[in-house]
């Protein structure tokens, strides 16, 4: 069923106040990539057991898979039946027509992500449809992130090992930053300090002088995009030095993947969906909860 206006105001409104409290009490809060109704159980249940604020979020084929309106019509069921704090975020839209549709759903966060879909694209391309983007979010009060550049990776359980060097030419600066941000008025910053899509056989290094020389530089929020495979003890810094939200997406896959393949194998004869997926959620749900404890927010939401 379709939010009221009123409705969407009053929800981007206590997103806004949930971004104001991660920088106040130095947490940051959990955004959980979800594939399916099963993923979305384990995020909900984490939450409600936590006591934990959570964004949902989904990317391009997954909302292709779901369906805009059903994704928002299944956070805000499940929000109401668990009560818990939860908000709904498009993940890397590679588009303005997409943000568009989504902000007009009530979608309370917008990533444009406009280097997702053109590798190539220039600096004047992102900026000026993130503007765009930002201009029409004012409507409904939506938050809108973004950054200036393609972040790699993907969101997928890699063999190859990657090579530090190489992303460090992708890290931000202080400077492209405050830059960015001024030319766009975006409300979150994605910044890139070595994290990285997916799930590598080797941990990540996050460079935490350069994300507390960003915080220096800019005002608006942060965001880490890449959680999955990092050590947890960078995420309780992150938190500390500034960071509003982390992305979460490969761990949760990994856990969903190979929790699922363990259960079909020890009952070969069992053809009830609903019957074999239980255990799988539960995975799911401790790596949820393992992050949510890192990033600080446990005991933090106000419902």
């Amino acid at each position: 069923m379709s939010l009221t206006i009123s409705q969407i105001r009053a929800n981007t409104l206590r997103a806004r106040h949930l971004y104001q409290r991660t920088r106040r009490q130095g947490f940051a809060v959990g955004a959980f990539n979800i594939d399916n109704q099963e993923t979305l159980i384990a995020v909900v249940r984490a939450a409600q057991k936590l006591n934990s604020p959570v964004l949902v979020e989904v990317s391009e084929g997954e909302v292709k898979a779901l369906g805009l309106e059903n994704i928002r019509d299944l956070v805000d069921n499940y929000k109401e039946e668990y009560g818990v704090e939860m908000y709904l975020n498009l993940d890397h839209s590679p588009t303005v027509d997409d943000c568009k549709r989504a902000i007009d759903a009530g979608y309370e966060f917008i990533h444009i992500d406009i280097s997702q879909a053109n590798h190539d694209a220039t600096t004047e391309e992102i900026i000026e449809k993130t503007r765009e983007v930002v201009e029409y979010a004012k409507f409904t009060g939506a938050l809108v992130e973004s950054e200036p550049h393609y972040f790699g990776g993907s969101s997928n359980i890699h063999e190859e090992a990657f090579d530090y060097e190489t992303i460090k030419k992708t890290f931000s600066t202080p400077e492209s930053a405050k830059s960015f941000i001024d030319a766009t008025g975006i409300d979150t910053y994605a910044a890139a300090i070595g994290n990285l899509h997916g799930k590598y056989p080797v941990p990540k290094v996050l460079d935490l002088e350069l994300l507390q020389q960003v915080r220096n530089a800019i005002d608006i929020q942060i965001s880490l995009h890449g959680g999955s495979g990092t050590p947890l003890h960078y995420f309780e810094e992150a938190a500390k030095i500034g960071v509003s939200k982390i992305n979460i997406n490969s761990d949760m896959r990994y856990a969903f993947r190979k929790t699922l393949e363990k259960v079909l194998a020890d009952n070969p004869k069992e053809y009830a969906v609903v019957k074999l997926m239980p255990k799988v959620y539960q995975a799911v749900q401790v790596v949820v909860e393992e992050k949510i404890q890192a990033f600080g927010s446990a005991g933090k939401a106000v419902v």
